[in-house]
């Protein structure tokens, strides 16, 4: 009897350790980090700010992993496509010692620490997403112990609104996906026009969209292009490039028999080759041209003989009420008129990849070689390869109104997104361009 006691109360007793031991277990597993599957690298997808949130935010150079300036936030972009919980955290070690950071998502900050000298997970909180779209994780220093406030390789993500497809820049489009998407806005042709001779553009940029890097090009063509840039923050250009016949991204392997040749240029105008992006003539005026204010761009394009075609390229500024020749390349190995008007906004400068920018694009003509004016108020918008590879979503186009005409839009991580390949009309305006063909400058 006292066997059979001494046993049962010895089972008793390890029934309520194991029980014990099961509450502790599953008391532990409720306080470890949630997995977090996703990994937006911060060489693709950060920026380094200053006044992030400001009218005039000042970025830095881009993939930045490490900073030391507690005025600089890190801020890393990503889309998420579904709500619910979002579990962040980020992949992070420092030079030595303890960092203690601030991050903040979506309204909601939290301070971690980081004292790993080999990158290790640092799980910085779970989150509400209540509606898809691009959202940012800023992190910024509060403290530390070396120089660098850590080194971060890695944004962390995981939860149910990770369940869907999480879209942010990897390694394949790094330098074009922190450029932006670039947009296009192709004219639609009437078919009762002859060949075109003449091309004619306005272009706005609006107040505040003038931004560093952009290339508002208003009169595309299939042999080269035609507009405006922002190059830095004290020098803005109107471009007007001619491609070569000749294949290849290095001006200096062009053949001599098929090298864009210079006819004349305007007064104050740069005369250079390029490459990178094919290779051939570019000229440039350097011109401070404003925000706000309508600028007029015209274009000539007709066959010189001998299997060669001359372009001529003509800027109206209405600070100055008149029109100004940028310049006339001849091109070999090419008999047509214009072909293919169209117009892009594109941001060549991986810096201010995170900034919006826009531009209207109103009031296009033609006038073909019978003498006749034709408006071209139908429009196909498309996007490149980044914006098709989803790299990046931050695109649109279509109608701005009827004084606007067109508009086009790209970067900032906005979640406006225009399908590719749709088509738009604008009121036609029915004014034909107020220009004295005759009378343009030819120097």
């Amino acid at each position: 009897m006292k066997k059979t006691t001494y046993l049962l109360l010895t089972i008793g007793m390890f029934l309520m350790l194991l029980a014990t031991v099961s509450c502790e277990e599953k008391e532990s597993d409720e306080t470890l980090n949630p997995d977090l599957p996703v990994e937006v690298p911060t060489e693709g997808n950060t920026w380094l700010f200053t006044n992030p949130d400001s009218g005039t935010p000042q970025v830095m150079n881009p993939g930045s992993q490490s900073w030391t300036d507690p005025d600089m936030v890190h801020r890393t972009f990503f889309r998420i496509n579904q709500t619910g919980e979002v579990h962040i955290g980020i992949q992070a070690s420092t030079e030595g010692g303890t960092s203690q950071l601030e991050a903040s998502f979506a309204g909601n900050t939290t301070q971690v620490e980081v004292s790993q000298q080999q990158p290790s997970e640092v799980f910085i909180g779970t989150f509400e997403v209540d509606q898809p779209g691009y959202y940012h994780l800023d992190i910024q220093g509060v403290s530390k112990e070396t120089l660098e406030f850590a080194l971060i390789s890695d944004v962390l993500l995981g939860g149910a609104a990770t369940t869907a497809t999480v879209q942010f820049i990897d390694v394949d489009y790094f330098y074009w996906g922190r450029r932006g998407p670039s947009v296009h806005m192709s004219y639609e042709v009437p078919e009762s026009a002859s060949d075109i001779l003449w091309y004619y553009n306005e272009v706005t940029v609006p107040q505040d969209n003038d931004v560093v890097g952009s290339f508002y090009m208003a009169n595309g063509f299939a042999e080269g292009y035609f507009g405006f840039q922002v190059n830095s923050e004290t020098e803005r250009r109107v471009l007007f490039s001619v491609w070569s016949p000749y294949q290849t991204d290095n001006p200096d392997e062009i053949p001599d028999d098929q090298r864009v040749d210079l006819l004349m240029q305007g007064q104050n105008v740069t005369v250079n080759d390029f490459g990178n992006e094919g290779s051939g003539g570019q000229s440039y005026l350097q011109y401070d041209w404003q925000a706000g204010n309508t600028y007029g761009f015209l274009l000539r394009g007709q066959p010189a003989g001998d299997n060669k075609t001359d372009y001529t390229a003509w800027f109206y500024a209405p600070e100055e009420d008149t029109w100004m020749l940028i310049a006339s390349w001849r091109r070999p190995l090419t008999d047509t008129y214009l072909e293919r008007p169209h117009s892009f906004l594109e941001n060549f400068n991986t810096r201010t990849g995170p900034l919006e920018r826009m531009a209207y694009y109103n009031n296009q003509w033609i006038k073909d070689t019978q003498g006749n004016w034709h408006e071209l108020n139908r429009a196909r918008f498309t996007a490149d390869a980044t914006a098709q590879a989803e790299a990046r979503m931050d695109y649109a186009g279509g109608m701005a109104g009827d004084q606007e005409g067109f508009f086009m839009k790209n970067c900032g991580f906005f979640n406006e997104t225009t399908p590719v390949d749709t088509w738009f009309t604008r009121p036609p305006l029915g004014q034909q361009p107020e220009v004295d063909l005759e009378a343009l400058p030819m120097q």
